[in-house]
Formats: C-alpha cells, sequence, structure tokens
C-alpha cells in the first residue's frame, strides 16, 4: 500500500463520512475498510483498489440516500489525484465497484472488487445491525415516538434481512453466512428483539439528546 494514497485518504475521504449519520459515520467506513481487506486476502486483487474502493464506498450520502451509491461513484471518477495513482481502466473497476455495494441493488457486483466491498459493507454483527438501524431512524425520522420506531426498525430488519429479504452475501469466505442466521433467530423472537431495540433505543437517545 502506498503511504501517500493512505495519508490522503485518511486525511481527505474519511472525514467526510463525520457529517455522515452515525449509522454511516466514520466508524462504519473503517470498518469497510478493515472487512475488505480482509476478505481480499483470499483472492488475486490489487489491495490498493480494494482500500480505495471501500474508503470511498459511501461518500455519495452527501446528496441524500435514494442515489448514493451512484454519486460515490461519480465522486471517485472526478477525483484527480486518483487519477495520479491508477490506470482509466483501473477506475472504471472502482466506480462499478462502488456503485455495485448496495444491498438493494437490482443486479450482482460486476466484479470481485464489487462482490468484496458489498461483503464487507454487510457488517452482519445482530447488535450492530440492531444499533444502526435505531441510529438511522432517530437521524431521519426525528418525530417518531419510540413505538413508531420499533415498528420502523423491525420492518427494515424484516426486509433486508429476513429469509425472504433483499439482502446477498457474495463472498463464501466470509462469515456473515452465519451472523445473518444469529439475527434472523432474534428477529423471529419477538420478546428478545423488543428488549434489545428498547435498550439500544434507549442508550441511543440520551446519546441524541
Amino acid at each position: 500500500m502506498r503511504k501517500e494514497l493512505q495519508s490522503y485518504i485518511e486525511k481527505e475521504i474519511m472525514p467526510c463520512y463525520e457529517s455522515f449519520d452515525k449509522a454511516h459515520g466514520i466508524s462504519h467506513v473503517k470498518q469497510v475498510v478493515e472487512q475488505s481487506l480482509t476478505l481480499a486476502q483470499h483472492y488475486d486483487v490489487d489491495v490498493e483498489m480494494v482500500y480505495t474502493i471501500a474508503a470511498y464506498h459511501d461518500t455519495g450520502l452527501c446528496r441524500g440516500r435514494e442515489r448514493h451509491h451512484i454519486i460515490s461513484g461519480e465522486i471517485l471518477m472526478a477525483d484527480r489525484y486518483l487519477r495520479t495513482l491508477f490506470t482509466p481502466e483501473q477506475l472504471d473497476i472502482m466506480r462499478e465497484a462502488v456503485e455495485d455495494h448496495r444491498a438493494s441493488s437490482d443486479h450482482a457486483p460486476r466484479s470481485i472488487y464489487g462482490r468484496i466491498v458489498a461483503e464487507a459493507d454487510r457488517c452482519i454483527e445482530p447488535m450492530t445491525i440492531i444499533r444502526r438501524t435505531v441510529q438511522y431512524s432517530l437521524s431521519h425520522y426525528p418525530t417518531l415516538d419510540r413505538e413508531g420506531h420499533f415498528e420502523r426498525c423491525t420492518e427494515h430488519i424484516e426486509q433486508k434481512y429476513g429469509r425472504n429479504g433483499y439482502l446477498k452475501l457474495w463472498i463464501p469466505e466470509s462469515d456473515n453466512a452465519s451472523r445473518l442466521e444469529s439475527l434472523r433467530q432474534i428477529a423471529e423472537t419477538p420478546p428478545l428483539l423488543r428488549r434489545l431495540f428498547d435498550r439500544i433505543f434507549s442508550e441511543e437517545q440520551e446519546d441524541v439528546q
């Protein structure tokens, strides 16, 4: 990994995440970077490309969530510094990977780079998923009461992570499959999900206040 690339991303790109909601903040992008690099060890890929893709994957949130994966790709392609380090062919692959990372995408990632960042972005740890869902709900739906937030969170978890949910896993070397099953078991045990939600909601509400 070239030190100049790492320094540039840490100083110029990572701080962008500080203005996003807590579910997509600096800790999230660092986790995606770390997980991407771990998964990359199983494949013959360019580590610098993997690192850069992970760092840029959610930068498009600066212009809203709906098209953030597309905007993130545009931000990556418009970055003049990256053009000095990567070929046009590499940048195209990286753009596609960033565009393909979204869990609700209607197509499979077009390259191993897209599969790596998509898998890393899942970050399926049950308590983390519940907490990030609560954080997002508090940030984007501040007028909801506790019951409203609980209803929204349970609906989101079912739609995305449920047995008929839209989330797909792409890397067999990842341990996301076993963690996803743990999350589903929690979601399928309403009293347990409610207890965990109430605890996390109270903690996050205190932070917001």
